[in-house]
C-alpha cells in the first residue's frame, strides 16, 4: 500500500504550490528510460524521446517469424504515419478495426484471429497493437488466446491507454452490455510510450486519459497529487512536461502491478472510481449518450470519495478540491433518480464483487487505500445524488 505522512493545510490550492516548484528535474527522466526495470522484469514499459530508433532496436533483438500491425481506424490514419518506415514494420500485414468502445467486443476479436490464422501467424509471430486503450485492451486479449498465445507489443496513442490501458497486463473485451466482462492477465513483451502521439488527441480524449493520472494520484501520495492537480488543462499543453507525468503516472501503476499482478490484494487499488465509473459508463451506452472511459472515471471518482468520505473518514477539504478541480474541466454526466436501480445493478456486475456483494476501493486518505469495503445501498445512492448535486444535475 501507498501511505501519506504529510500534513498540509486546506482548501482550496494555496497548500499545494510549494511542493511542487521543482520536485521534477531533468536527471530523472534523461533520455529514453525504463519504468521499475529492476522489478517489471515481465513487462518491460519504455518511456521514449526517439520512438523510431527504440522501436527498431527493440525488434532487431527479438527472434519472430512474422509481424503484425493492429490498428483502428483513427489510429491508421493519424498515428501508423509516423512510424509506419521503420525496417520491422515494412511489408507487416497491417489489421485495421472498426475505431470505438462501441466496437471492443468479441466479434472484432474474432476478425483478428481470422486475419492472424489467415496470414499464417503462429506462436512464434508479434502482434503490434497501435492505438487506445480499446486496441491494446482487444489486441492482448487476441494475443493472449490465439493458438494460446502469441507475443504482444503496445504502443499506445492517447493519454488513457499510455497511463492505464496498455500498462499492467489486463486485456479484455466488453460482453453482454458489460465493461471488459470477458478477458484475461497477459502482459505485453514491451510497452512504448511516447507523448508526441498526443497531439492527434482532441481534448476529450485528452481528459479523458488525465481522469486516470488523477486516480493514480488520489491512490499514491500528496506529491504526486499536488502535481496533477497543478496541471494547467486550459493553457498550451507542454507534451514533453507531460510525458514526464506520464512517467511518474505510470511508475504508480506498475508498483502497484508488481506487488500484485492477478488482482488478489492491493491491485485492487488501480479500481478507485471505476465501480461507479463502469456503471455511468454502461449506462451512457445504454442512453446512447455514450462517455469516454476517462469523464466515466471521473465521474465514479466524485461519487467514490464521497463514500470515502461517509466510510472511511476522508477529509472533506480535500473531497472539495478534487471535486473543484473535476468541475472545472469535466462535463456533467446527466442522469435522474429513475436511473438509480439500473446503476444499482450494473454495479453488482463488477470483477471485485464477492458472493454478490459490491466491494468498493475508498480511500481514508490521500495515497491510504481501502480495498473489500462493503457499503449499504442507501450510501451508494447517496453518492450518486452527491455526484448530482455537485454537478447541477
Amino acid at each position: 500500500m501507498f501511505h501519506a505522512h504529510e500534513t498540509f493545510v486546506s482548501c482550496p490550492w494555496d497548500f499545494l504550490f510549494p511542493r511542487f516548484d521543482n520536485r521534477i528535474t531533468n536527471n530523472t527522466f534523461a533520455g529514453t528510460i525504463l519504468i521499475n526495470k529492476d522489478i517489471m522484469a515481465a513487462q518491460k514499459v519504455v518511456i521514449s524521446k526517439d520512438l523510431k530508433a527504440d522501436l527498431q532496436a527493440f525488434f532487431a533483438s527479438l527472434s519472430y517469424d512474422k509481424l503484425f500491425i493492429l490498428t483502428d481506424t483513427n489510429t491508421q490514419d493519424k498515428c501508423f504515419p509516423l512510424v509506419k518506415d521503420i525496417p520491422a514494420f515494412q511489408d507487416a500485414p497491417v489489421i485495421t478495426v472498426q475505431a470505438g468502445d462501441t466496437h471492443k467486443d468479441i466479434e472484432q476479436v474474432a476478425s483478428i484471429w481470422a486475419r492472424l490464422s489467415n496470414e499464417g501467424a503462429s506462436r512464434n509471430s508479434l502482434l503490434v497493437n497501435l492505438g487506445g486503450g480499446m486496441i491494446t485492451d482487444m489486441g492482448g486479449f487476441a494475443g493472449a488466446t490465439f493458438k494460446r498465445g502469441l507475443r504482444t507489443v503496445n504502443i499506445p496513442t492517447t493519454l488513457m491507454a499510455s497511463v492505464d490501458a496498455a500498462v499492467g497486463g489486463k486485456t479484455g473485451v466488453n460482453f453482454n452490455g458489460l465493461k471488459n466482462e470477458v478477458g484475461s492477465f497477459y502482459p505485453p513483451e514491451c510497452v512504448f510510450i511516447d507523448c508526441e502521439f498526443l497531439r492527434t488527441l482532441d481534448r476529450d480524449n485528452l481528459l479523458s486519459g488525465y481522469a486516470e493520472m488523477i486516480k493514480h494520484a488520489l491512490i499514491s501520495s500528496m506529491d504526486i497529487y499536488a502535481s496533477v492537480m497543478l496541471f494547467d488543462l486550459d493553457a498550451k499543453i507542454d507534451y514533453a512536461f507531460l510525458n514526464k507525468m506520464v512517467a511518474q503516472s505510470v511508475a504508480v501503476k506498475e508498483r502497484i502491478v508488481e506487488e500484485d499482478p492477478k488482482e488478489h490484494g492491493i491491485r485492487k487499488a488501480l479500481n478507485f472510481g471505476h465501480t461507479i465509473g463502469h456503471a455511468y459508463e454502461s449506462l451512457s451506452f445504454r442512453k446512447n449518450r455514450p462517455l469516454l472511459h476517462g469523464h466515466a472515471v471521473a465521474a465514479g471518482i466524485v461519487s467514490e470519495l464521497y463514500l470515502s468520505y461517509k466510510v472511511c473518514g476522508f477529509p472533506m477539504d480535500k473531497l472539495s478540491q478534487v471535486v473543484y478541480y473535476l468541475k472545472e474541466y469535466y462535463p456533467a454526466f446527466v442522469f435522474d433518480c429513475n436511473d438509480y436501480d439500473t446503476l444499482y445493478e450494473l454495479m453488482t456486475h463488477d470483477k471485485k464483487n464477492e458472493a454478490g456483494i459490491i466491494n468498493f476501493t475508498l480511500l481514508s486518505q490521500i495515497g491510504d487505500v481501502q480495498i473489500n469495503q462493503q457499503v449499504s445501498k442507501e450510501k451508494i445512492l447517496e453518492s450518486l445524488d452527491f455526484y448530482r448535486e455537485s454537478f447541477g444535475g
